[in-house]
């Protein structure tokens, strides 16, 4: 059971192809410089890839608009450098997610190029159409402000086809059972080329079921748990990583009533409140999102992160904490987006290294799998010059060398960040590799402690009283073992006292210095805690008489 369920103690580093090492001095990054780059990441600990998509498209949205699922683009290779990346992956132990896009195609995929041919098409029911214009042609965008609607008129299908995001991104229609046969045989493809499981793209807007005018489409649950069954018989330890930005009371749909949906979710609900929290130090509210997301079946995951590819999402925030998170991290027009988020990278927006620390190591602590961005673990910085969501799409920085040693070539696929405190001659892998006290010798640590933290992926939690609104305490328990884990987020230092009754013996193991704490005659334990300050805590074979949640 513990092998089949492999993504509980599982630490995922996020790529995009693109942006990560050109070994072929083209500009654009390729399989065989990640296949050069494996030892960096074996190296720092993470176990677990996610590829974004690298199959042949226009590239008009990163490599999202695919026109083609059985290959790879030829800027990244060729199937043959993906087979032996995969071959240079499984000998270091290194698991590989790749990105199921399939909740729409590129305008010019074969697919769609037939279906607009004509009413009688052979594919035409592969998409959805509207021979009048809709009502709501222009509601529901996922993109406001860039996006001007979701029914785009085709001059030579003679009709209106939908699209959820941007127009040159038909939606696929998935109650047609030839589609659902084929997203199917998608996944056996790459399965049988060695893939550990799938980031599912879009998850609510792959269930959906649109039409022409309201009533708003429902959402076909049953549908995940026929993608499911069909993972576990290909693959049986295969996993679906989700991307549904919705409501905690959703959730459960996603995941399933027994855990038969959804394997692991990312959590945006509390990765929005984590936001709040780092900018006001209130953490009352990232403690009630924990509370409202936590999970009751043992197969179910969540999968936590800081920042991503695409802006940082703050929609499920009030208007006012939103404004506050604005505020404190992204106070200029240009650093928003959508009216909703930030475009910006972590170390920009937290601006020092205390705060970077603090916002990782409690990343790392939170129930479920983290997710580490590339160039995060070495703090690189964006590019607000490019547009959109482009800002934080720039090459890896890997040395001091020209074009940041991502590349050879005089043009790359997005500049290198070259001025300012984050230019690649200061932010670099090469420099943080010399210096002991760099973030990137800091993250392996953080890694190796997360590994060897088990209960965080395994046990239950409960949320400490720490009679401080800055503090945030958390308590694990798993096989006999418990972990205290403390996060201070005010800008003063402080002194808390934890109580722990059900804890029979009362010695604490800091696990990241060469110190212990003892409780008092009363069984409490005073800490210590720096600004922006966190402390990693174990007591071996303690008796801990927590309810099961």
């Amino acid at each position: 059971m513990v092998e089949e369920l492999w993504y509980k103690n599982a630490i995922i580093y996020s790529l995009d192809l693109e942006t990560f090492m050109d070994y072929n001095g083209d500009g654009v990054g390729d399989f065989e410089g990640l296949a050069r780059r494996l030892d960096y990441l074996h190296a720092m600990g993470v176990d677990t890839l996610w590829l974004a998509p690298f199959q042949p498209t226009p590239n008009k949205d990163n490599g999202y608009d695919i026109k083609d699922y059985y290959g790879v683009d030829p800027r990244h290779g060729s199937s043959g450098n993906f087979v032996e990346f995969m071959h240079q992956a499984n000998k270091r132990g290194l698991k590989v997610i790749i990105d199921l896009v399939v909740n729409h195609t590129s305008d010019e995929h074969p697919w769609f190029q037939n279906a607009r041919s004509g009413k009688d098409a052979k594919l035409r029911d592969w998409y959805i159409w509207s021979e009048k214009k809709p009502s709501d042609w222009d509601e529901g965008m996922v993109f406001p402000g860039v996006q001007e609607a979701t029914w785009t008129y085709d001059k030579k299908a003679k009709a209106y086809y939908y699209h959820r995001f941007y127009k040159f991104q038909p939606d696929l229609n998935v109650n047609n059972q030839e589609v659902r046969d084929e997203i199917c045989r998608i996944m056996g493809f790459w399965i049988e080329l060695g893939v550990a499981g799938f980031r599912v793209d879009a998850v609510p807007f792959l269930l959906e079921t649109p039409a022409p005018g309201p009533p708003k489409p429902e959402l076909k649950f049953n549908y995940l748990r026929e993608l499911r069954r069909f993972l576990q018989w290909r693959r049986g330890d295969a996993v679906f990583l989700g991307e549904a930005n919705v409501l905690p009371e959703e959730t459960k749909k996603y995941f399933g009533e027994e855990g038969e949906g959804i394997h692991m979710m990312f959590n945006f609900y509390v990765n929005q409140h984590l936001f709040y929290a780092l900018a006001t130090g209130d953490t009352a509210p990232l403690i009630e999102a924990l509370e409202k997301t936590r999970l009751h079946s043992p197969v179910s995951q969540w999968a936590h992160f800081l920042r991503n590819h695409d802006e940082l999402d703050l929609g499920r925030l009030t208007e006012e904490q939103r404004q506050k998170v604005f505020a404190r991290f992204g106070p200029d027009e240009d650093m928003q987006l959508y009216g909703r988020g930030i475009r910006r990278r972590l170390s920009t927006m937290l601006g020092n290294r205390q705060q970077s620390e603090l916002a990782y190591s409690l990343m790392f602590s939170l129930p479920g799998t983290p997710v580490i961005r590339y160039g995060d673990e070495i703090g690189m910085g964006d590019d607000l010059d490019l547009k959109e969501r482009s800002a934080v799409r720039t090459p890896m920085q890997w040395s001091a060398d020209k074009q940041a040693g991502f590349s050879a070539a005089d043009k790359l696929i997005h500049p290198v960040i070259d001025k300012g405190p984050y230019g690649y001659e200061h932010v670099n892998v090469d420099r943080q590799r010399r210096t002991p006290d760099s973030l990137l010798n800091w993250m392996t640590t953080m890694v190796r402690l997360r590994h060897e933290c088990t209960e965080i992926g395994w046990g239950d939690w409960e949320i400490l009283d720490t009679g401080n609104p800055s503090v945030l305490g958390m308590h694990y328990h798993w096989q006999g073992s418990s972990l205290l884990i403390l996060h201070n987020f005010g800008e003063k230092a402080c002194e808390v006292i934890i109580d722990l009754k059900t804890i029979k013996i009362g010695e604490l193991i800091d696990l990241m210095r060469l110190e212990s704490c003892t409780a008092d005659k009363k069984g409490r334990h005073t800490i210590n805690l720096e600004a922006y300050g966190y402390r990693w805590f174990r007591a071996e074979g303690l008796t801990h008489l927590m309810k099961k949640s």
